[in-house]
């Protein structure tokens, strides 16, 4: 699809007057839960610790945040258990020697109290949903441009049948694809080295800095089963592969430490931090609040936005029926998926709002082009909505009070990389 981006305003002022107060954004990126997984108890949030198996009633049960085994979370899957629009079909999803009812489950707040602290201390949105049902491969393009259509009537869906998950992946290995009328075509789509336009362009055109910061797999982060800017052709066949992509993960300490942050940044965990299912670790909360607490104590405090996300919703149960658009385009077929859990952490931000508000990845991009003043990339950006004046009290700003965490920050940058894909779903 050609970069045609609508004009920006022409003072290059952002709306809401966001751009003056906020010059930096991070967005950390988890992995594979839904909110009602996730936040299921928290006070005054929307969530549940019950849901339907067709006419029975399904009980919750609280777990903690490890697990040994990984739910499906392919389109498929997403069509199963919105069974319409009843959300009820989450029990005949069977895995692993597993019924659907495992999917059933919350995780104990106890084992996730970092992301709590840092709900009650800035905004938790209740209804943000995925672009699409779908995957990790087109969560993290989602995060990137806000949808994956590849033309007027059609848009990628889970994840390429080959690893790597981009313009690295071996010679044939190809993409699934959905078009608005309603086809699901599995293994139909390209190869996953793409020329659609993201927000790197749109940084890049404003010279805006950014860097994605990822973890190292198998000794190199070339060689990772994903990255969502592998797939780009233009930064992975281009110097900002070797300048932009930054590896490994933990290159943002000292980037916040030495006062290299750049504008824009994406943050990647290894495996053992992503809170991926499957993974034994626990240790995810602390690596989110380990970026925070970082920020918190340095120079970029007062100028800084965090926003917390998950690329999917792992298969877990959630119990919101996803909005139906109102006119279905290769930006939104086979979306909105499930609810994801966001928590967005700054000194402007309104302490312990929960925001009901429908919201999207789209909405992460649109508030990006709104900080920086940028032009639309006419995803979903263009139909979502912000949380510029939702979010944020400009006139309020707070100090910063650390977060208390199991791992610190230390305990990370010594930690050693997994070797392991951060998701291969």
């Amino acid at each position: 699809m050609p970069f045609a981006p609508v004009s920006a305003d022409s003072s290059g002022a952002s709306p809401d007057g966001a751009g003056r107060y906020i010059k930096h954004v991070i967005v950390v990126i988890q992995e594979n839960r839904s909110y009602d997984n996730l936040f299921a108890t928290f006070p005054g949030g929307d969530g549940a610790t019950s849901g339907s198996c067709g006419n029975a009633t399904i009980k919750l049960r609280p777990a903690t945040l490890s697990n040994k085994i990984t739910p499906p979370n392919t389109y498929a899957t997403f069509k199963t258990e919105l069974d319409g629009g009843k959300m009820d079909g989450f029990c005949h999803i069977a895995f692993e020697g597993h019924t659907g009812k495992y999917v059933y489950e919350y995780v104990n707040p106890k084992y996730i109290v970092p992301y709590w602290t840092l709900a009650r201390q800035y905004v938790l949105a209740d209804h943000t949903f995925q672009t699409q049902g779908s995957g990790s491969f087109t969560g993290h393009q989602d995060l990137i441009r806000g949808d994956t259509a590849i033309g007027k009537t059609v848009a990628l869906v889970d994840n390429p049948n080959n690893q790597p998950w981009g313009c690295n992946a071996p010679v044939g290995t190809t993409t699934s694809v959905l078009s608005i009328s309603g086809g699901y075509l599995i293994g139909k789509g390209p190869f996953p080295c793409l020329t659609y336009a993201t927000l790197r362009d749109t940084l890049d055109a404003k010279h805006v800095s950014w860097k994605y910061y990822e973890p190292v797999y198998g000794g190199s982060f070339a060689q990772n089963i994903w990255s969502a800017f592998a797939a780009i052709k233009a930064v992975y066949d281009g110097p900002e592969w070797n300048t932009n992509v930054s590896s490994p993960e933990t290159n943002i300490f000292h980037d916040i430490t030495n006062g290299k942050l750049p504008s824009m940044a994406w943050v990647v965990p290894d495996f053992n931090n992503s809170d991926h299912p499957g993974s034994p670790m626990d240790t995810g909360p602390s690596w989110v609040a380990s970026i925070a607490n970082a920020v918190g104590k340095s120079q970029y405090w007062k100028s800084t936005a965090i926003v917390v996300v998950w690329d999917d919703w792992g298969g877990w149960f959630d119990h919101v029926r996803p909005p139906a658009p109102s006119k279905v385009t290769a930006s939104n077929v086979g979306g909105p998926g499930f609810r994801i859990p966001m928590i967005v952490v700054s000194t402007f931000a309104k302490k312990g709002y929960i925001a009901h508000k429908r919201y999207e990845y789209g909405s992460i991009v649109k508030f990006v082009e709104t900080v920086f003043g940028l032009p639309s990339l006419r995803t979903t950006d263009a139909t979502s909505a912000g949380f510029v004046t939702d979010f944020f009290n400009f006139a309020s700003p707070r100090s910063y009070t650390p977060v208390t965490a199991k791992y610190s920050q230390s305990f990370f940058e010594h930690q050693a990389p997994s070797n392991h894909p951060v998701d291969t779903e």
